[in-house]
Parts: structure tokens; sequence; C-alpha cells
């Protein structure tokens, strides 16, 4: 009769699991939790955007949605050829210079003025503060450009009765309408600015202001000297932060213009490339100016963080 027992190649696999590195088993359970995440973001991020430069490279339009076929870098110097491009670039980099600059400033400054003691009902004025940013920009954009319409625009009849100034053109004149359009961004913007300062404000030390006290220092001294190069490696992430949703912020646009107008004069680069796509059908040449726009952002957020690194590790002194 034969002898029952444990079976030597499952009871050695048995002792192999057992004597199993803690850690390599912690990090093979770590790795399947995340492999659906992983797949997540293959399929929604890495197949659109390997599609999108596959796509930047061809001849598709409307004409030929199915039947494309590759033609090389033949977008890309239709781009760079194109006035249009050079003239709505120009304008891209002064919406996003300006309207990051004024809310970093506008954000800064109301957070200084809120952390100061003698502000009576700061958590009222916080809350208060923080709607333009809790606002949907659906709703937001939409407003703001009943707002400036033409004589019946609140805008013009709050500048007509305090400065009596005639009415403006804010939506059919392409200077005012730009104007505008990076007011309303700006308003939209400044509250998440003005709470990364205030945060910032939180962990600087009250005795580092007594002292600047005691030294006798003018509240500009102690701005100029103390809190704003303490925020300096706090404002630095939120600024790059500003520069991208500002770059990439098609919403306002195109809601407040109602798609650029008048006459394509208020596009900013994402707009213009989803025009490209979606009214003017020109599908490849939309997808080079999308791999152009990454490129170009890309290289503008590195720059600065570079250079606000060199100048967060000067002294401050």
């Amino acid at each position: 009769m034969k002898e029952i027992g444990p079976d030597p190649a499952k009871a050695s696999t048995l002792a192999g699991v057992m004597t199993w590195d803690p850690t390599a088993r912690r990090r093979t359970f770590l790795s399947l939790c995340l492999l659906p995440s992983l797949l997540v973001l293959l399929l929604v991020l890495v197949y659109p955007l390997f599609y999108n430069v596959l796509l930047s490279l061809s001849d598709a339009n409307i004409n030929r949605i199915r039947e494309w076929k590759i033609t090389g870098f033949s977008q890309y110097v239709l781009i760079f050829q194109e006035p249009k491009f050079w003239v709505t670039f120009a304008r891209t980099v002064i919406w996003t210079v300006v309207s990051t600059y004024a809310q970093v400033i506008i954000g800064v400054t109301l957070a200084v003025v809120l952390h100061q003691r003698f502000i009576r009902g700061q958590s009222a004025w916080r809350v208060l503060l923080l709607l333009p940013w809790a606002m949907p920009q659906y709703i937001a954009a939409l407003t703001w450009r009943s707002m400036f319409q033409g004589e019946a625009g609140a805008v013009n009849a709050l500048l007509g009765g305090l400065f009596g100034l005639p009415p403006m053109e804010w939506l059919t004149s392409p200077f005012e309408a730009f104007v505008a359009v990076t007011l309303v961004n700006v308003w939209m913007g400044f509250p998440f600015m003005m709470v990364i300062a205030l945060a910032g404000l939180r962990t600087i030390p009250n005795s580092v202001y007594e002292a600047a006290r005691l030294d006798k220092a003018s509240p500009w001294i102690q701005f100029s000297k103390l809190t704003a190069p303490l925020l300096r490696s706090v404002m630095l992430p939120a600024t790059a932060l500003g520069i991208v949703w500002n770059f990439n912020n098609l919403n306002v646009i195109w809601l407040f213009t109602n798609g650029g107008e008048p006459g394509d004069s208020t596009h900013i680069l994402v707009s213009y490339v989803y025009k490209a796509a979606f009214t003017y059908s020109r599908y490849g040449w939309a997808a080079a100016l999308s791999v152009v726009i990454f490129i170009i952002l890309f290289i503008f957020v590195q720059t600065f963080l570079r250079v606000g690194r060199q100048n967060t590790e000067r002294p401050y002194f």
C-alpha cells in the first residue's frame, strides 16, 4: 500500500512562498493595485497622445477622415508659414503673462491684508473672495459676457455713471474684447493664488515679524524683505500651475468671445486649434498645432521653474 504524505514539490513551493521577502511581497501587491490605474492611463492618455502625434503627420481633413495617409512634417511646415499662427502665439503669450502676473499680485495682496489681525470677519471675507474661483466657468463667462454688452451692459453703465465715459464696444472691437476677456480671466483666477498665499503666510513664524518691528522696519520693508522672499517656495509651483491653466484656458475665451469673435481676433492657441479641428475640419493641421502647443508650454514652464529656483536659492538679505 502506497504511503500518503506531503507532496515534496508542493511543500517546496509553499516553503518558498513563506520565506519570500516581505518587501518583495509588498511591492508585488502594490503593483497589482496600481495595474488598473495604469491600464486606464494607457487608454485615456498614452493612446490618444500617440494617435494625435500620428495624426499630425498625416493629411487628415473633412474629405479624408478614414483614408488619410502619412505625409511627414508638411503640416508643421504649414503652421509656421501661416502668419495667423504668429499673431495668435503673441496674443497667447500676452494673455498668459498678464493673467498670471495679475492673479499672483492680486492674490498675494489680498492674502497679506486678510492675514492681518485687525481685519474683522476674516472667514466671511475669504468665503466671499473665493466665489469667483468656486463658480463654474460656464456660468461666470456667460454672466460677464452679458455685463460687457453695449449700452445695456452693467460695465458700461458703471463706467458712465462714475466717470462719464461713453459706451464702449467691448464685444465687437478686437482690442476691447481681448482686454475684457483678460479681465474676466484674472477675476476668475486670483482666488486660487490668494488661498495658496494664505497657506504660505501661516507657515511664517510671528517671531520673524516681531524682530523686524523691534528693528523699526516699515511695513513695506517687512513685506519686501521677509514676506515676499519667504513666500517664494510656495508661490513658485502655484505660479507654474497658473501658467499652465491660463495657457490652456479654452473655456473663458470660447464662451466669453463666442468662439473667438470678432473675426477670430481674440483666439489664443488652444481655442484656435479647437476651432481649426471642429469648425474648419483641418484635423491633421490641428493635431500638429496641438503638438506645437505642448512643446511651447513645456519649454515655457521649464524655463520659468529654472529661473524661479535660481532666484529662490539666492540669499534673502
